[in-house]
């Protein structure tokens, strides 16, 4: 069932996990019915996911990188946009906990991929994951309306 915004504001990111393709499928089909018990193994303890959480929040970011976060997130608003698409078609924009996810998922993107810093690179591919399920669109009778996906993702292009 459909969270309330208040609860859908604490997830980090919204991320669409769609069907595998049909050697993976079959792939999951015949080892997950074969009766065959699978050793799981940990990537990580515990003590070293604590210390990249903790590398993650110290990563320095740039000033152009806190500008463009803060311009997307505040451009996403329509009391606040100088949009005028988003200020027809969002009913309710993203909090500043939208800012802060997107903050720690640049860094993590960064870290990930083997930077010491995020870049406006990281910022546009996790804008939508991380603001589309804090932000509603109003019904538009023309059908002429971008998706939210697009409506976010050329905020981010711009605010970059």
């Amino acid at each position: 069932y459909p969270l309330p915004e208040a609860q859908l504001d604490r997830f980090l990111l919204k991320v669409d996990v769609n069907y595998p393709d049909l050697d993976t499928e079959r792939r999951i089909l015949i080892e997950t019915t074969s009766g065959a018990d699978t050793i799981v193994r940990p990537a990580l303890d515990a003590s070293r996911l604590a210390g990249l959480q903790s590398l993650v929040r110290r990563m320095p970011v740039g000033e152009k990188i806190v500008a463009a976060i803060l311009s997307l997130v505040r451009d996403a608003r329509p009391e606040q946009t100088r949009d005028e698409r988003v200020r027809r078609l969002v009913d309710w924009g993203p909090s500043p906990r939208a800012g802060q996810a997107l903050m720690l998922a640049a860094r993590s993107r960064a870290l990930l991929r083997g930077r010491l810093a995020p870049s406006i690179e990281d910022v546009e591919a996790l804008a939508e994951p991380c603001l589309g399920h804090r932000m509603a669109m109003r019904y538009d009778p023309t059908g002429e309306a971008p998706s939210l996906a697009d409506l976010i993702n050329d905020l981010a292009r711009k605010a970059a």
